[in-house]
């Protein structure tokens, strides 16, 4: 019923906590598939993913490979009927009533492509600068869905597969930007909803070493170049581990 793709690129540092969400008893009563796709790891990710997943993907290439390869190198694994994206730093806030959410909707909405979830940053590491953006961010992702533009966090992401393989997936040549760009798509085919009660935590750690003001330009800058010019305009998106 759902496969959970985690792309990873040396996150020894978090990967275990996301993946030990996936319990037993939730992969049995949701029919979970645990596919973590690594895109090169010098460290012990694929050491510890192999404690946790049921597919492991490796990149073996000379070239540096982008999410969007790594998303979907992940999805090619997958064999449930529900693709679920999640980054290596996020954690989901209650997984039992989220994966009910999701999984109900997708049942009874057939013209439904894709689901956008709510992102906060973890409690933990959370200041008041966090609150502040996340709550703009999440009401500005809110509104872009509702007026017909088609957007999600890359966090997480849930699509209906017939939808992704229609599209082809994400765009492997773009470096960022390609979670925007594939909910754009999505839209022409289907519906992509947000849904606030679809909560997730991610790590601070970028906003940390740039601070809001550079990520928000890169994330606006990269949006604008997909929308326009439907090409990325970061070339590479630097790793912060």
């Amino acid at each position: 019923r759902l496969s959970v793709i985690v792309p990873v690129k040396n996150e020894e540092k978090l990967l275990e906590r996301c993946l030990q969400q996936f319990t037993p008893e939730l992969k049995q009563k949701f029919g979970i598939e645990l596919i973590v796709s690594d895109g090169g790891s010098t460290d012990n990710s694929i050491g510890i993913a192999a404690a946790y997943a049921d597919f492991i993907a490796t990149h073996e290439g000379a070239w540096r490979q982008t999410i969007a390869e790594g998303r979907n190198r992940g999805a090619q694994l997958a064999r449930a009927d529900l693709l679920m994206f999640l980054n290596a730093d996020t954690i989901v806030a209650d997984m039992q009533i989220f994966l009910d959410r999701a999984v109900q909707r997708f049942a009874v909405d057939e013209s439904l492509s894709a689901l956008a979830t709510k992102v906060q940053v973890t409690p933990e590491e959370r200041r008041w600068t966090d609150v502040l953006f996340h709550a703009y961010f999440n009401r500005y992702v809110k509104a872009a869905n509702t007026f017909g533009l088609g957007m999600g966090r890359g966090e997480c992401q849930i699509v209906r597969r017939k939808a992704f393989e229609a599209l082809d997936g994400y765009d492997p040549q773009m470096a960022a930007g390609e979670d925007f760009d594939l909910f754009r798509r999505l839209r022409s085919i289907g519906s992509v909803k947000f849904d606030a009660k679809l909560l997730v935590y991610e790590s601070p750690r970028r906003y940390r070493k740039y601070g809001y003001a550079r990520v928000y330009f890169d994330w606006i800058r990269n949006g604008f170049a997909v929308l326009l010019k439907h090409r990325s305009s970061s070339k590479v998106w630097e790793e912060v581990r």
